[in-house]
């Protein structure tokens, strides 16, 4: 997606004078994954705005045309990114994040710019200590290889199973992988990875700022890529917020959970929370 899609919808977002909502995918999807949860907010009264990672392409058949556009992209560049773009909206949003997204919510949620946050199996950052043997297993098409950090990584059918679509029937993952996964660069799970080495790290949270404002975190109870002990262990280094901070776990749901078929009762627990607060 070309940042003159990104500044039309936040136009479009200003002109309505209505509460915007940013939506933030996380690796392997893009913006358009988001398409059903921003019909949802939208009729309930905010501007629903998808933005994209820097050079996303607009559509899945682009982006697995030239997986090369994504490599190389760090969490600071597409925070940063991100930051810029948020910053031109007239009223400060909600901010709604899945996956690495989910860690980028956070990240934008602690520089002060939500109103409210809903971040759904959130990837991990610096302080976050558990390592589940399936979120290793769930990484390690990129981790294996060195090389991966600077390079777009594709998954497997299988490895997409397994991360994303181990909670739904085989013919459903099949639906799934064709119509939502693309490449996605390898540098952000490097990130995650080493961030409790590395105290430069920018897989990093300011979790005290009093500006961060309400968060939620949702988990998938057999999520393999961010296991609850994951979410848990962001919600407990959240919880010294001032803010208010929840968790909550979806039963039966797997890290495909905001694209998968019961999609529809994550975006209505993220629009309960977002309509409390925003």
């Amino acid at each position: 997606m070309s940042d003159a899609s990104d500044l039309d919808r936040i136009k479009a977002a200003n002109a309505s004078g209505r509460r915007p909502v940013v939506f933030v995918h996380g690796l392997w999807l893009l913006p358009s994954s988001w398409d059903r949860w921003g019909t949802v907010f939208e009729e309930a009264g905010y501007a629903p705005v998808a933005l994209s990672w820097p050079d996303d392409p607009d559509t899945t058949v682009e982006a697995k045309a030239h997986p090369e556009v994504f490599a190389g992209k760090t969490v600071g560049q597409v925070a940063d990114h991100l930051d810029g773009l948020i910053r031109q909206l007239e009223q400060e949003p909600a901010i709604v994040g899945h996956s690495f997204g989910g860690l980028l919510t956070q990240i934008l949620a602690g520089r002060g710019l939500s109103a409210a946050a809903v971040a759904v199996d959130p990837a991990p950052f610096r302080g976050v200590l558990p390592l589940p043997v399936s979120a290793l297993r769930s990484a390690a098409p990129v981790l294996t290889n060195p090389a991966n950090r600077h390079r777009a990584v594709p998954l497997t059918y299988d490895q997409f199973r397994y991360g994303f679509a181990n909670a739904v029937s085989e013919e459903e993952a099949k639906e799934l992988y064709e119509t939502y996964a693309v490449p996605a660069p390898g540098a952000p799970l490097f990130q995650a990875a080493t961030a409790n080495l590395n105290p430069w790290t920018e897989a990093k949270v300011d979790t005290g700022n009093p500006d961060r404002g309400p968060l939620l975190i949702i988990s998938g109870e057999h999520d393999n890529t961010v296991p609850w002990a994951i979410a848990n262990a962001s919600f407990k280094k959240q919880e010294y917020n001032p803010g208010v901070t929840e968790i909550v776990e979806i039963k039966g749901r797997g890290h495909a959970l905001t694209i998968d078929s019961g999609w529809r009762e994550v975006a209505d627990t993220a629009l309960a929370f977002v309509r409390r607060f925003a």
